[in-house]
């Protein structure tokens, strides 16, 4: 039987650093909840806004796929293993950390705030060697359709992580209606709202509501209003 856990927008934890505005959809940092650790293999879903000219100073991370999805501005990534790059609106970045790498990441803009996804992932391979990826993504390939964007298969549309994990971005008219397949065995569903409003299965999300969704194989997804949303097909054995 279909098992749903639904995730209203002002139920997530949240982070106010001043330059750092933050909401944790699973525990992060000083956000705790027992009930909210982790969906399958999906660890973090932050939802973060970086004020002009700040950013995160250089930390280290290790056996974890870090995922980075811009929304608004441009944020400049640095690590060590020799990247410099800026990621911008409609552009996805990861970052596979295995032995062990440390990053930076600035708000590049001075006059406005930057606004982007931190995504965690478990990778189901440890102290693999350290890799950087990002691509551009045409929007256009997302209107009133899904557009992959994460796969764990190289060749494959979008970036690729150690992980069987398939993400998908979507913006679709208002009274559009798809239907997602899941596309691999033992893996669960999480819909995480950007904007406007859907119906899935009943539950209605509106902006930054998220869904997670288990046993089942395919799942129909309609636009109440104009709306853009991120599905996160993840392995559930983590």
């Amino acid at each position: 039987m279909a098992n749903y856990i639904f995730h209203a927008a002002d139920s997530r934890g949240s982070a106010d650093h001043g330059w750092l505005q933050s909401k944790h959809t699973f525990s992060f940092a000083n956000y705790f909840n027992p009930e909210r650790m982790q969906f399958g293999v999906l660890r973090v879903l932050n939802d973060d806004h970086v004020a002009a000219g700040q950013g995160f100073g250089a930390h280290p991370h290790d056996n974890m796929e870090i995922i980075s999805i811009p929304l608004a501005g441009d944020l400049e990534h640095k690590d060590s293993i020799g990247n410099v790059k800026v990621i911008r609106s409609g552009d996805i970045q990861v970052m596979s950390a295995g032995t062990g790498v440390t990053h930076s990441e600035y708000n590049k803009n001075s006059d406005r705030d930057v606004k982007f996804l931190q995504i965690w992932v478990y990778p189901n391979k440890r102290n693999v060697s350290p890799r950087y990826d990002q691509l551009s993504l045409n929007p256009a390939d997302r209107v009133n359709k899904f557009q992959q964007i994460l796969s764990p298969n190289p060749a494959d549309e979008g970036v690729w992580i150690h992980q069987d994990a398939w993400f998908s971005l979507g913006n679709f008219d208002a009274g559009v209606a798809q239907k997602y397949t899941f596309k691999g065995e033992h893996t669960g569903l999480y819909i995480f709202n950007l904007s406007g409003e859907l119906l899935v299965d009943g539950y209605t999300l509106q902006t930054r509501d998220g869904l997670a969704i288990t046993a089942l194989q395919e799942v129909t997804i309609t636009a109440k209003s104009a709306a853009e949303f991120l599905l996160m097909e993840v392995s559930m054995q983590s």
